[in-house]
Order: C-alpha cells, then structure tokens, then sequence
C-alpha cells in the first residue's frame, strides 16, 4: 500500500516515512503544499498524511481540492492546531481523522491501519487467488495449508498483484506503488524481488500463479495470460481486426 505524507518538516516527515516504511508501506513525501497537492491528484494512494500549515497551498484547500476531484482516500490531518474548532472545521471539509502534534509514532500507524480498514472504497481483509491467501490484518501468506515467510518489500508487492489480480502490472506500476517517488536503485529490482516471490509461491506447485509476461509485466492469474493474449490475436486477425 502507498502512502502520501504532506509536511514541511523534513525531519519529522522523514520520521514518519521511517515509521511506515517498516510496516510495509511505500511512501511519498511533499515537503509544499503545491507539491503534496500534484502527488495527491496526480497519483491514487492509499491513505494521506497532511499537515495544515504548509509553505504554498494551505493544508486546508488541498483537503477542498482532493475531495472536489472526488477522492475517497482516507486522509489523516497531522497538526499542531488541537483547538475543537480546528478539529471541527477540517473534519468537515473531509478529512477522516484527526492527530495532534507531538505524537508517537506506533499512535499514527494504528490510525493509519485503521483507516485503511475502513477508508475510501471498499476493502477485503484477506486477499484469495485460488488456493493462495494473504492475510492483511495478520500480514500472513499461505499456499494451501504451507505458510510462507515473507520479507517487508516481498510482502507489499505480493499484496499489490494480489489486489489486481489479472491484470498486467508494469515494471514502473511496480516500483511505483511497492516502492516509492523518490526510488533511485538497481534497475531490475522488480525482476530481483518477482523472482523471490516466484520461489516462495509457486516452486514445486504444478499450478503456477505468477506470471512474466516479456515486454509487458507481470501478472498474479490461475488463468496463463499469455496463452489468452495470443488466441485474442488469432481471433483479431480472423476478423479482420488486426
């Protein structure tokens, strides 16, 4: 799951990041308003953290603009301002909950987590692609009746094709949403990782889940995408389609 963070405070929106980085999440940062307010319209995230005071667009209008664009996704204020009146005011104009400055940072996860249980557009607690199922409460994996241990990263990128399960992902849609903006590393990172993933879920099954599909992506299907692809073709040259 990605995460957006909005604050001008390097340090403590590094902080955050940290935080939510060792629970799985990939994060974004703005350090501006004007670019907290890009992200936001430009990218579909998860959840938002957002502070009020900002450099450039204020706290308060990206709230207004996110909602008047039509986005569900659940929104966390994070400010100093802890009058009723603030708190008041800033919940009616959209926001889903409400966290005063200083905080801990297991309070903001736990609110974070909860939100996604509840937040923007409808969720299922455990994610099912024939017989393997992730857990997202737990953050366990099974295949059948095997458990399967998973790193941090491996975990968040099987929840990401799980959650689009057959559908195609590209290698920048990966690295996107599993990763982050800011990422700068090896290129074949998503290979390295979709070839950890491979060995966990699918050595020594006959039923294959995870697929490559050369030039495209990758796919988490029980239906073999590449042998769909090229009967489409047929039928498309039959009718004069392509």
């Amino acid at each position: 799951m990605r995460i957006l963070v909005i604050d001008d405070e390097v340090r403590l929106s590094e902080f955050v990041k940290r935080g939510l980085l060792e629970q799985t999440f990939a994060v974004d940062v703005a350090n501006d308003g004007q670019s907290g307010l890009d992200y936001a319209l430009t990218y579909d995230y998860d959840a938002i953290i957002l502070d009020l005071m900002l450099p450039g667009v204020q706290g308060a209008t990206i709230l207004k603009k996110i909602r008047g664009a039509k986005k569900s996704v659940p929104i966390l204020v994070l400010t100093a301002r802890n009058t009723l009146k603030d708190k008041v005011e800033h919940l009616e104009l959209g926001a889903d909950d409400y966290l005063t400055k200083p905080f801990a940072i297991a309070e903001l996860v736990a609110r974070v987590k909860a939100l996604l249980r509840r937040g923007g557009a409808p969720r299922t607690s455990v994610l099912r692609v024939a017989d393997l199922e992730l857990d997202r409460m737990t953050q366990q994996a099974r295949r059948g009746n095997q458990k399967i241990e998973l790193t941090s990263k491996e975990y968040a990128l099987l929840e990401y094709l799980m959650g689009n399960a057959g559908r195609v992902l590209t290698r920048s849609m990966i690295i996107e949403h599993v990763w982050d903006q800011s990422f700068d590393g090896i290129t074949n990172i998503v290979d390295v990782y979709i070839g950890h993933l491979r060995a966990k879920i699918d050595a020594g099954n006959p039923k294959r889940l995870l697929r490559t599909l050369r030039g495209s992506g990758y796919s988490l299907s029980l239906v073999n995408l590449v042998v769909w692809l090229g009967l489409g073709m047929v039928w498309w040259k039959l009718l004069g389609w392509w």
